[in-house]
């Protein structure tokens, strides 16, 4: 029987809620006869971790995640901590460390949920959004000068490199290649970045030629966020940039009906390093403690890590047990305009695994 390696990092917020959840989730799904078991190790890295120690993580954190099949993460953020030193000191410097250059984010009308888009059908709406996750606006580049005078000057450089931009183009043309419609948009902004978001446009088409079966379009981040609201249907796959996919990627999910049931996975597609999978909702420090916590994004992101991990079947069996569970009103949580617990959401789809 395969064994997997699997670190939580449940983090800051409602991170310390979802993930333990997932963990349930997950060796639910071990207990009923997969055929794979799950070895679970805990790192209590986060804004208490700071408090304590003066850093987010270890300066020797990556070293001890190097080994594991994949990490799931629930969130960085602490209302009493800069939130630049909780993500530089924690999510991105995993991200970062293990090259996990393709941040995948799934969008989809899942059963039972009212979405802001009354005219939308859940067919219009299914896509997956391909976010550059190594450079970009968030390359970390540039600095603080004379900090506290009136000659102060604060920067930050928008670094893309030609591999890059090639890796992740071939990353979402390959994707988008194994959907069904087989349409790719490019999202830009090569208006008004002349130099790195054209070399961005250029590069998509040249490696558009290694995909002839691929139809694919270009679209300006700004007319982009109209057309994923009033056009759904006319979108499959998209790839942007870090900052562009990031914005994109939370109006996707709000117009699916919330940020609390959308998944991410930061992917090494080498598979060199151990990829990461996280919700998207933050760390919700209004809500910490109180049960009110959406588990869905955290089991979608669970999906994501079996389907990673090699067991399609059991992710398969994940994802049908989630939307049976999201098809009764019962069961959603209050962002999704229902009463259920965190608990509730969680035993429910244990429940779906155990019978299925």
């Amino acid at each position: 029987m395969k064994t997997y390696r699997i670190a939580t990092i449940p983090g800051d917020g409602i991170g310390q809620e979802v993930v333990p959840a997932g963990q349930q989730v997950l060796q639910t799904l071990a207990d009923a006869g997969g055929g794979f078991a799950f070895q679970f190790h805990p790192f209590g890295w986060g804004g208490d971790w700071y408090r304590a120690h003066g850093e987010m993580m270890p300066a020797d954190g990556l070293d001890a995640l190097r080994g594991m099949d994949a990490i799931l993460f629930g969130s960085a953020g602490d209302p009493k901590i800069p939130d630049h030193i909780t993500l530089w000191g924690l999510r991105l410097k995993i991200c970062q460390g293990f090259d996990q250059y393709a941040n995948v984010r799934p969008t989809r009308i899942l059963p039972g949920i009212d979405v802001p888009l009354k005219r939308c059908r859940a067919q219009d709406l299914d896509w997956v959004i391909v976010r550059e996750n190594s450079e970009g606006e968030y390359a970390g580049v540039g600095g603080r000068a004379h900090q506290g005078h009136p000659i102060e000057v604060a920067t930050d450089v928008s670094m893309m490199t030609r591999a890059g931009v090639e890796r992740i183009m071939r990353y979402a043309f390959k994707l988008a290649q194994g959907r069904p419609r087989k349409l790719l948009t490019v999202v830009t902004k090569s208006n008004a970045q002349r130099h790195a978001m054209v070399m961005w446009d250029q590069i998509a088409a040249e490696v558009a030629a290694e995909f002839p079966d691929v139809r694919w379009d270009k679209e300006l981040v700004d007319a982009m966020t109209a057309r994923m609201v009033n056009r759904p249907a006319s979108i499959d796959t998209v790839v942007a940039t870090n900052l562009h996919a990031d914005i994109l990627s939370d109006l996707a999910a709000a117009l699916a009906g919330s940020l609390g049931i959308a998944p991410t996975g930061n992917i090494d597609p080498e598979r060199r390093y151990p990829s990461m999978f996280e919700p998207i909702h933050g760390s919700a420090f209004d809500i910490m403690g109180q049960g009110l916590a959406n588990p869905v994004g955290t089991f979608w992101s669970c999906v994501m890590l079996l389907e990673h991990i090699g067991e399609p079947a059991a992710a398969a069996r994940l994802m049908a047990a989630i939307e049976a569970v999201t098809a009764d009103p019962a069961l959603h949580t209050r962002d999704l305009g229902g009463t259920a617990t965190t608990a509730q959401v969680t035993q429910a789809v244990c429940a779906r695994l155990a019978a299925s």
